[in-house]
C-alpha cells in the first residue's frame, strides 16, 4: 500500500489508540513508577514509527521500527507486571496484550515491506 505520511499508516494509528488507551487505563494508578514507565513505553511506539518515517531514509526507518518493536515488548512486559499486581483486570489485560502483539506483527510487516522497496518508492 502506498502512503504519503506516517499518519496514513494503520500501524501508527493503532499504536496511537493503544497509547491513549494505556493512559486512560492507568489514569488513577498509584504505582507511580510503573505508571510512568508503562505510559512512556506506550508513547514510544507511535513516536518512533513517526520519527523513523520522517528521517527519509530506508535504513533509519527500519532502525526506528526496531526501536518501536522494543518499546512494544517493554509495554507487554509492563502489562504482565500490572496484571500480576492486580492493577488491571484479566479481560482488559488480555485485550491489551492481544492488541500489542498485533501491533508488533504489523511493525514487522512494515519493516519487511521497506526492505523490499526500491530507493524511489515511499
Amino acid at each position: 500500500m502506498a502512503y504519503q505520511s506516517f499518519e496514513d499508516l494503520e500501524v501508527w494509528q493503532r499504536a496511537c489508540r493503544q497509547c491513549t488507551s494505556i493512559y486512560e487505563m492507568f489514569e488513577d494508578c498509584k504505582k507511580y513508577s510503573l505508571k510512568d514507565q508503562i505510559e512512556r513505553s506506550s508513547l514510544s511506539v507511535p513516536s518512533n514509527i513517526a520519527e523513523g518515517h520522517e528521517r527519509n531514509s530506508k535504513a533509519d526507518f527500519q532502525r526506528f521500527l526496531n526501536i518501536a518493536l522494543g518499546s512494544n515488548a517493554e509495554l507487554q512486559t509492563q502489562l504482565y507486571i500490572a496484571r500480576k499486581l492486580n492493577l488491571i483486570k484479566q479481560p482488559i489485560f488480555q485485550s491489551s496484550i492481544n492488541e500489542s502483539k498485533e501491533i508488533s506483527a504489523m511493525i514487522r510487516g512494515l519493516w519487511k515491506s521497506i526492505a523490499h522497496k526500491t530507493p524511489t518508492e515511499n
